[in-house]
């Protein structure tokens, strides 16, 4: 059995530390898993006056029917998670049947200082509401300024990606666990 996860990183340029960090899990996976990343830089902010959805949105949610789990990589902004990502979240959780509910998330995420680590613990009171499954260890803060990452934002620092490879494993495990 492979497991499908959906990789997202909340941040939409192209040499993000943490779109970084999400090719790096590309790269690592455990066997039996198998990561499709989702670009959301084209989902139009949620609003529910509209009558349809956009076809951004119609493919998302596509996506998402099919996986088993979910990696989100965020950076922080302004003592949260990036609006990106949270504007992903609103339109996915307004389906009247859950696209989300029950599968397992690994959180990751790359930014100044902390990296990243208020934004995902902000994050994860988002994802209890959602009834998701968020991990809650390995803990995988990078900060995406000193030095771990080169200037198209790979990740060059091999404790990270060390923890990156564990978070994998864990996220395994636990959509192993959820489907007994």
């Amino acid at each position: 059995m492979t497991l499908r996860i959906i990789a997202i990183s909340g941040s939409l340029r192209a040499a993000s530390p943490n779109t970084g960090l999400i090719r790096f899990a590309h790269k690592n996976l455990p066997e039996g898993m198998e990561l499709t990343t989702v670009n959301i830089a084209d989902i139009p902010f949620y609003n529910a006056d509209l009558k349809e959805k956009p076809a951004a949105v119609i493919a998302f949610l596509e996506a998402l029917k099919s996986t088993d789990g979910f990696l989100f990589a965020t950076p922080e902004y302004n003592y949260s998670y990036a609006p990106a990502l949270k504007n992903a979240l609103d339109w996915a959780s307004r389906e009247t049947v859950s696209v989300l509910q029950g599968k397992a998330v690994a959180l990751m995420g790359a930014a100044g200082g902390m990296g990243s680590s208020r934004a995902q613990y902000h994050l994860r009171q988002v994802l209890v509401y959602l009834d998701l499954r968020p991990l809650n260890r390995p803990e995988v803060f990078a900060n995406a300024y000193a030095g771990t990452f080169d200037i198209d934002g790979n990740l060059t620092d091999s404790t990270i990606g060390d923890n990156v490879k564990a978070l994998l494993i864990a996220l395994k495990e636990s959509i192993l666990q959820l489907k007994k």
